[in-house]
């Protein structure tokens, strides 16, 4: 259990390193933002209802909005120049639901019904959003593709979303779109809303502020997006209790220690990826001594002494998909999906630098559910199980950053502080279950020492020394040598 807990810090401290975005958030700063462009409006009960699934008809109301055409939809339906031919669509549904059926952007469940009051899905909205970026399913896109493609332009990939997608979901997809660029790649769709006069320059300006600034730091950060570099310093107050029972013995205590990891993490993210992530530090009055390497679909692995290797060539694409998240949180350069989380971002010289400042929202306090996806089965293995068998909650009270690029415009440092509260209930078995409350103050330090074709990932001596782990779906049954069958 202890082991157990000193991977658990070792992985928070990874994760709050490189930034990981989430997709269990609340996102009612995205909805008063956008609220404020006239382009999500509340219930007639009040309130945004953003716990609950959003209908076909409010999601043709909200893409009318983002095509610019809702004055246009208005004026259409009322002079009878555009009509549409369902009967369950109301009085206030009606002029979008027209517009978009007579210009070929939707069209209904049936001949005479659109399915008004049925839950859309993320699948169907992020195809309206690329719909309204420009881009056509069918010629750009495969409608059943549109998962992917939409995460490459920088929305959030429908996947994410657990359970049955909400209004709160539909906020934040919607504030990325605003941020992302229009097909034709000459402005973004904000900007493009700002100067047809569908939506107000002034009032919009809090969000192009927003969007611009971290367009320029993602400018800077392009050329991390293959490939990193980076050598990590993190030190971090811990105050934490622990109760229920270990090893079938009662278990109550409570304690403040300090944890310190210094470490270094290269990844290179291309057809042949590769990643080294080496940590060395103490936490609970324990050295650690972490390595992880991905070569050739085998990933090795180390932890105080003990080492193993898996092949992973079939999990290989899930597991780039999530280091390249986790690479590009952790550098800034996360397109407009990451603009829901953002609180305030800003930019100032120092000498011959600019330095962005940035600040993360409540709606980031999910990063931890992530977590646990992203590191997969490694961490799972070492943890004996353990990661199976977790429930978290996260209250982050504070998450800033402070980026520094050089006047190169190649990004040369990074700084975090991190204040959360987080509680934990972990089940193994009826001798081993523990309640744990924790509250951490981290500070990190990030110097960026390579990037793009510069890095070369190192690796130890003789990976041949690491032994085959073999397992099923409920962990390893066995440790074999290299080369026995």
């Amino acid at each position: 259990m202890k082991r157990f807990l000193t991977i658990l810090f070792t992985t928070l401290l990874l994760t709050a390193a490189l930034c990981v975005s989430a997709s269990a958030s609340d996102f009612d700063a995205a909805a008063e933002d956008l609220a404020a462009i006239g382009m999500f409006r509340g219930t007639a009960s009040g309130g945004y209802a953003l716990d609950r699934a959003p209908t076909r008809s409010e999601a043709a109301i909200m893409l009318v909005r983002l095509y610019g055409a809702e004055e246009e939809a208005a004026a259409k339906y009322a002079s009878k120049e555009i009509t549409h031919p369902f009967t369950d669509v109301g009085g206030t549904a009606a002029p979008y639901v027209a517009w978009l059926y007579t210009n070929g952007i939707s069209n209904g469940v049936s001949e005479t019904a659109f399915g008004a009051s049925r839950p859309c899905t993320a699948q169907s909205y992020v195809v309206f959003l690329l719909r309204a970026l420009g881009y056509q399913d069918g010629q750009d896109f495969q409608y059943e593709d549109a998962a992917g493609f939409a995460a490459a332009k920088g929305l959030f990939d429908p996947s994410v979303f657990s359970g049955t997608f909400l209004r709160d979901d539909l906020a934040a997809v919607t504030y990325q779109a605003l941020g992302c660029d229009l097909k034709d790649g000459s402005t973004y769709l904000l900007d493009s809303l700002i100067k047809s006069g569908a939506v107000d320059a002034s009032a919009a300006k809090p969000i192009t502020s927003k969007i611009e600034t971290y367009r320029a730091l993602m400018a800077y950060s392009a050329n991390l997006g293959s490939a990193l570099d980076v050598h990590m310093d993190a030190k971090a107050e811990v105050a934490m209790s622990l109760t229920g029972v270990v090893d079938g013995e009662p278990l109550n205590q409570g304690e403040t220690m300090p944890i310190t990891y210094q470490g270094r993490i290269q990844m290179v993210l291309d057809e042949k990826p590769q990643m080294a992530v080496t940590m060395t530090g103490s936490a609970m009055g324990e050295s650690i001594d972490i390595g992880m390497w991905l070569k050739d679909g085998w990933m090795y692995s180390r932890q105080n002494g003990s080492s193993y290797k898996t092949d992973v060539s079939e999990e290989l694409d899930s597991i780039l998909a999530s280091y390249q998240e986790l690479l590009e949180a952790g550098t800034g350069q996360m397109s407009a999906s990451m603009l829901p989380f953002i609180d305030t971002i800003t930019s100032s010289r120092s000498g011959g630098d600019t330095v962005y400042t940035l600040a993360l929202n409540s709606a980031f306090g999910g990063m931890i559910h992530d977590l646990f996806g992203m590191m997969g089965g490694a961490l799972d293995t070492l943890s004996e199980g353990y990661l199976e068998n977790i429930n978290l909650s996260v209250d982050l009270s504070n998450c800033s950053y402070t980026y520094t690029v050089g006047s190169n415009g190649n990004l040369k440092h990074v700084t975090a502080g991190i204040e959360m509260d987080m509680s934990m209930d972990l089940e193994e078995d009826a001798e081993n279950q523990l309640a744990m409350s924790l509250g951490m103050d981290l500070e990190m330090d990030l110097a960026v020492n390579a990037s793009g074709s510069a890095v070369k990932v190192t690796y130890p001596a003789d990976l041949s020394q690491f032994p085959i782990l073999i397992g099923g779906a409920d962990g390893p049954t066995a440790i074999v040598s290299v080369g026995v069958v």
